[in-house]
């Protein structure tokens, strides 16, 4: 024997144990090529509109305690955008090991005045530089709407269904917001944030006209949100038809009912789906009922890990 073989049998047998004793325990090695999905929350599963906002910083420290990977930050939820709070925000996510994943913004595109669509194209930039700021690779966009329904509740009625404002067409709405997009694309380039147009109500209630949009542009700098809470018609039609594109998942909940409706979402389902379609980002959790966070963000968690962690 030389000592070539001599080392390699020395080896054989440290390693040999360790093989006999994950098959005594049961271990089951992950699929090659496959990681599980990492689980985010979003700040907005701890403030729903309501008059108090919840402090991030909060929602920061419980996600941890939690164990989840990452952090949406819902926009409007921050207290400021100063320099102090925004790296104090930055600071708390890496003392706490986690990622912030999004910036979930607002903004309108479907307007036929020119100045109120550079001024949202104008308040996208300076989001994606926040972003930026914030080290968030990825900010939410809505395409926006007609406005012809003036209270979102009612809205929430007809699932987004809503008419074009009189004298204008979708065909015109199309061609304002991929304009608008387009705008924004050089300065998420420049600062290396991803842009991603969601399923939300508005334009692109209907998977078929945010696919109209995201195949009009075709740029690399623009995905997909897929909101699985979103859909006025089948879910996992919808889902599947996004799914290829997609960038990042927001999954819904809702403990205690739905502020506006209630979902029964097959998450086992849903997670297949997400993994044919060779998805690999984030899930973050929208936990939209009316239960208290600090029992049903828990129990959302959990519904998530059983079907993304098998």
């Amino acid at each position: 024997m030389n000592r070539r073989q001599a080392l390699q049998m020395g080896a054989a047998a440290v390693v040999a144990p360790v093989g006999n004793l994950a098959a005594e325990q049961g271990a089951v090695p992950a699929p090659a090529g496959r990681r599980p999905v990492k689980l985010a929350v979003s700040t907005y599963s701890y403030w729903h509109f309501k008059a108090e906002k919840y402090p991030i910083e909060r929602v920061i420290e419980h996600a941890a305690s939690l164990g989840f990977d990452g952090v949406e930050i819902l926009h409007v939820q921050m207290a400021d955008e100063t320099p102090a709070y925004v790296n104090a925000l930055k600071k708390a996510a890496f003392r706490n090991g986690l990622d912030l994943v999004m910036l979930s913004i607002h903004q309108d595109f479907v307007d036929p005045d020119p100045v109120a669509r550079q001024k949202d194209v104008d308040h996208t930039k300076g989001c994606i530089d926040l972003a930026s700021a914030l080290g968030i690779p990825c900010i939410r966009l809505n395409s926006g709407r007609w406005n012809t329904i003036a209270s979102f509740d009612d809205l929430m009625k007809v699932k987004g269904d809503e008419p074009p404002l009189p004298g204008h067409t979708e065909d015109e709405a199309f061609k304002w917001c991929i304009e608008s997009i387009e705008a924004c694309l050089p300065a998420a380039e420049k600062a290396g944030v991803m842009l991603a147009l969601e399923n939300h109500w508005g334009l692109t209630t209907r998977p078929e006209n945010l696919l109209r949009i995201y195949q009009a542009i075709r740029s690399p700098w623009l995905g997909i949100n897929l909101d699985t809470g979103n859909f006025p018609g089948d879910p996992y039609a919808g889902i599947e038809a996004l799914a290829p594109h997609a960038v990042i998942v927001q999954a819904k909940t809702y403990y205690g009912g739905g502020e506006w409706y209630t979902l029964d979402l097959d998450y086992p389902r849903i997670a297949g789906i997400l993994r044919r379609a060779g998805f690999r980002g984030y899930v973050s959790l929208e936990m939209e009922g009316k239960e208290p966070p600090a029992s049903a963000v828990p129990k959302s968690l959990e519904v998530l890990r059983a079907a993304f962690h098998r």
